[in-house]
């Protein structure tokens, strides 16, 4: 079933500003914890949606990659529009990320007093970048012969100035005197204990006394970088190329992310493939089809394949050219392709060949014992009723 809108499941709009999307969750969180529930399925169904959707939301980031992709931003293998784009996501057990762990536990200490993971986290450290996607349409002579390509993707990439630490000169990293370098801070309302992040260092930990003017103290910003990519022969529709370390640079000294490039097969105007099979449809006269002869058909390599028709060859049979197929991805040999044969019947004849069919007609009857055998079949079958 197809996922909800993520507005939609919060029931905000839009344009909803941070402080209404966090007011639409913690109700939505209190009304649905499955804890309130007595194990209620869908009660815990739609409290896991809202969670995944204010995930999304409350990070500006990757609100605006939900605005601009959909769902399909943050599918790790998933079906993200052909026509060549990018989007981040993040990866994480269960379909939420470190982020969605956080805002798990924001809600979760509502009722027990305590993070979800039983501690508090530890002081700030460098954060990985986040993974790219990039969805490529390669033509099947790419995937064929392989190929090389180059990208432009608009990405984080380390800061110069600061060397990609957010410190100017002179600055420095100092624990944050509000949550202790934890990160979080408690606040007490009537009965329940609610954990929230850090609105002085905003979950990092650290205050930077003086950042970098160049990015903010993130020690990234976000330009655009060409990336060479190298397609491999025998690639398909759907495969999945990963290129470490070319996704969005860490914060503070982080390990970057990776770039995954999914391939998006364009249909050719010849051939259809499936795996490493090729198939070919070839139309040929009646004529050749009754008497035999020779064909040239093309092959993916760019040449010329000489077949021989034989003699009574009908619509539907097939011939096999093995090894002209499509490369093994693992590099292995190539797969086989099949010559479908269509024997196509002359639709504008002269008086002279409608006499000559005409007359051939009239003693052609025996020569065709597919059709005796199908008359016998239906007389047979009528005779029943």
């Amino acid at each position: 079933m197809a996922k909800r809108d993520y507005y939609e499941v919060l029931g905000v709009g839009k344009s909803a500003d941070p402080a209404t999307i966090k007011s639409a969750y913690r109700k939505m969180a209190m009304k649905y914890h499955p804890d309130r529930n007595g194990g209620d399925s869908k009660a815990e169904a739609r409290f896991r949606e809202a969670t995944e959707a204010y995930d999304v939301l409350r990070d500006q980031q990757k609100r605006a990659a939900y605005d601009q992709f959909g769902h399909s931003a943050f599918d790790g293998y998933g079906n993200g529009g052909a026509g060549g784009g990018f989007s981040g996501f993040h990866q994480g057990a269960g379909g939420f990320d470190s982020a969605g762990f956080a805002a798990f536990d924001e809600i979760f200490s509502t009722f027990f007093g305590g993070g979800h993971r039983g501690q508090a986290r530890g002081r700030h450290e460098a954060a990985s970048g986040e993974n790219l996607r990039y969805d490529i349409e390669v033509t099947l002579e790419e995937a064929f012969h392989g190929s090389t390509r180059q990208i432009k993707v608009p990405i984080y990439q380390p800061c110069q100035k600061c060397n990609n630490t957010g410190v100017a000169g002179g600055g420095e990293a100092v624990t944050c005197d509000t949550c202790q370098g934890v990160g979080q801070v408690r606040r007490q309302q009537g009965f329940f204990s609610i954990l929230r992040t850090c609105p002085k260092c905003h979950g990092a930990g650290e205050i930077i006394s003086n950042p970098c003017r160049s990015c903010g103290g993130d020690g990234r910003v976000q330009k655009d970088k060409t990336i060479q990519i190298k397609i491999p022969k025998g690639v398909d529709s759907d495969t999945r190329m990963t290129i470490r370390g070319e996704g969005h640079a860490g914060l503070r000294g982080g390990e970057a992310g990776n770039l995954y490039v999914m391939i998006h097969l364009t249909p050719h105007e010849l051939f259809i493939r499936k795996s490493n099979t090729l198939t070919l449809k070839v139309p040929i006269p009646m004529t050749t089809a009754s008497l035999g002869g020779d064909v040239d058909i093309p092959t993916l390599d760019g040449k010329l394949a000489r077949v021989t028709i034989a003699a009574a060859t009908q619509s539907g049979d097939i011939l096999r050219l093995r090894g002209k197929g499509m490369p093994n991805l693992q590099g292995r040999g190539s797969g086989d392709m099949l010559v479908e044969i269509e024997v196509e019947t002359p639709s504008r004849l002269t008086s002279q060949q409608k006499q000559w069919l005409t007359s051939f007609a009239e003693n052609e009857k025996q020569q065709n014992p597919r059709v005796l055998d199908f008359a016998n079949r239906t007389k047979q079958f009528l005779q029943k009723k």
